[in-house]
């Protein structure tokens, strides 16, 4: 088996776009250039990366970062077992010897310290140095930098240097529009267009609370969770108040508000 099958998206991901983000990464991969999606939490980032990678047939390679993560974590790291010591790649490495898309999601959680080592992959070197394997990896011709991260949520503490903003491209995602997003929820979770709508317009209420006692909105991904649980015989006000209320706020009064949102519409 190839060594990259492993990683390759073998079933079409559902992916509804809304511009021409599909055109515009396609041009950017084609010049393996690094791309940086930004986005709130749940609008469809990450399962457009993922799309796109089956969509070009490209092995994906893909880290959730945290603010634990070291740069041991993304590139290797020498193990010892009953032989001595052996090298292990990290993903990163891996991407970049197979000719992968590696998609680091929500990059500026991860240490500033530890996103510096994505720096030489990113412009016309295209190397990666494993500093304690004394080893310097030119990157695979397939291998393109894909990074993702949430600027409404990001803080002083949390926020992507310009040195490495500007070694990306970047496109901006937001949550679709209504007639999209409830699309979007009639084909994942197989419900009735009107029910989309309905939620959908839920969505929007909390949307317009950011800001205003809500840290984020009510997500696309929360969304389908509650259509989902519809589906499964949950009647549609238990499955709003615990698919996109009770995960977003403890604030009994934003709880109120989104509560009699829910009661209004389902009326």
């Amino acid at each position: 088996m190839d060594n990259t099958d492993q990683y390759k998206v073998h079933k079409e991901p559902f992916y509804q776009a809304q511009g021409d983000e599909v055109a515009l990464y396609q041009a950017a991969y084609k010049a393996r250039l690094p791309v940086m999606v930004k986005g709130p939490t749940g609008c469809g980032k990450s399962r457009f990366i993922e799309y796109m990678a089956w969509k070009l047939g490209k092995p994906l390679i893909t880290v959730a970062c945290n603010e634990d993560m070291t740069a041991s974590d993304l590139v290797g790291r020498y193990l010892l077992d009953a032989g001595g010591t052996r090298w292990l790649d990290g993903p990163l490495t891996t991407a970049a010897r197979i000719g992968a898309i590696c998609y680091l999601d929500e990059v500026v959680e991860a240490r500033q310290d530890t996103t510096v080592v994505i720096h030489p992959l990113t412009d016309h070197r295209r190397t990666l140095p494993l500093d304690k394997k004394g080893e310097l990896i030119t990157a695979h011709p397939d291998f393109q930098l894909v990074i993702s991260y949430n600027p409404g949520y990001q803080n002083l503490m949390k926020e992507l240097k310009q040195s490495t903003k500007q070694r990306f491209t970047a496109l901006d995602f937001d949550y679709p529009a209504a007639s999209v997003e409830a699309e979007i929820l009639s084909k994942e979770a197989g419900i009735e267009p009107g029910l989309a709508a309905q939620l959908v317009k839920i969505g929007q209420a909390a949307r317009n609370l950011k800001g205003h006692g809500l840290d984020e909105g009510i997500s696309t991904r929360l969304l389908v969770y509650a259509a989902t649980l519809i589906q499964q015989g949950v009647s549609p006000k238990a499955a709003c108040r615990m698919a996109l209320v009770r995960p977003i706020t403890d604030d009994a009064d934003i709880r109120d508000t989104l509560d009699h949102t829910i009661d209004v519409t389902f009326a």
